[in-house]
């Protein structure tokens, strides 16, 4: 029971649509440090600002709340009402929207962000039913990174052993390589423990995840780049109970912060770079010719994928083919 104020009578009464309180929990993978995790933050501060803090966010940046392969599951089970994490850390579980993970030729967090949420949009895949959607972003271009030695043609990719996460692993599987599974947050350890000396990810987790400090190479391979999606949503019982004025405020500050974490993925790439020049690191070059060998030799992997979404009674062309498109048509 709360305290509510009427027109003209104080009273006791079921809580006032116009003064209940609301304190919700956001796990966050990302290390509080990183940019990323800066900007959800502050994303909580905007919402209990806007609702005049009726909605009071507690945050937990680094994991420290749920990990990361079990953020998605916490949110649905209410280990925290609102979880950030990537589609990846739970391969198979998101295969709509997956798509957008495959080697496709990235060229900026910002398109690979409006992509996702276009896709989002189009197909409202039910993969996402048991939570509530805010929105969702994704990095730029995923790079090949390699500690000792660069990869300049194809057949190098063999001669590595691959720090690798869901689709990164479809494409080093394809092309030849050794690999050990691990997340994002576990890969500097794993270089330092000479468990891999590869590893894909984008150029800001070259200083957001300190991996500046343990590669010396990056292979510009444009054609294969791929982006990880990043989802943010709420536990569906915690969207209910909240009023449709904090709901409406929410999703304005959702659309707001949307093209805002495509650009910072952008604007940390630029320091991403800086940091692996800084440390010594060098950029490889492809051909022309080499180029188009390694977009040839991913492009089973599409077809694969068509297939693995068609045995799970989805409409595998389609949602490839609108997902290709769609990015084509941005960049």
């Amino acid at each position: 029971m709360a305290v509510c104020v009427g027109s003209g009578f104080i009273g006791l009464t079921a809580p006032c649509a116009q003064t209940q309180k609301f304190n919700l929990t956001y796990s966050c993978f990302f290390p509080e440090h990183h940019t990323q995790s800066k900007l959800s933050e502050a994303w909580c501060k905007e919402v209990e600002n806007r609702t005049k803090g009726r909605v009071k966010i507690q945050y937990f940046p680094g994991g420290t709340l749920t990990k990361p392969p079990q953020c998605y599951e916490g949110v649905v089970k209410k280990a925290s009402d609102i979880g950030l994490s990537v589609l990846g850390f739970t391969p198979g579980r998101f295969p709509v929207l997956d798509t957008a993970g495959l080697p496709l030729g990235y060229t900026s967090g910002r398109i690979a962000t409006g992509l996702v949420n276009e896709v989002y949009r189009h197909f409202k895949p039910k993969e996402f039913d048991d939570t509530e959607m805010m929105y969702l972003f994704a990095h730029g271009p995923g790079f090949i990174h390699t500690k000792g030695k660069p990869v300049r043609r194809l057949e190098d990719m063999k001669n590595f052993k691959w720090r690798v996460q869901a689709n990164t692993e479809l494409i080093v599987k394809q092309l030849g390589g050794k690999y050990k599974t691990g997340t994002i947050n576990d890969a500097k350890a794993m270089f330092e423990k000479n468990e891999v000396d590869g590893s894909l990810h984008p150029l800001e987790a070259n200083y957001g995840f300190k991996m500046g400090d343990v590669v010396n190479y990056i292979t510009a391979a444009y054609p294969i780049t791929y982006t990880a999606v990043q989802f943010v949503v709420m536990n569906k019982e915690t969207w209910k109970a909240l009023p449709t004025s904090i709901k409406n405020i929410i999703r304005e500050v959702n659309n707001e912060w949307i093209p805002q974490h495509g650009e910072a993925w952008d604007t940390i790439d630029e320091e991403g770079m800086r940091y692996f020049l800084d440390h010594g690191g060098r950029v490889v070059g492809l051909s022309s010719e080499e180029a188009a060998r390694w977009k040839k030799a991913v492009d089973p992997i599409i077809e694969d994928y068509i297939k693995a979404l068609k045995d799970r009674g989805l409409k595998g062309e389609e949602i490839v083919r609108y997902t290709i498109d769609t990015l084509n048509s941005m960049q």
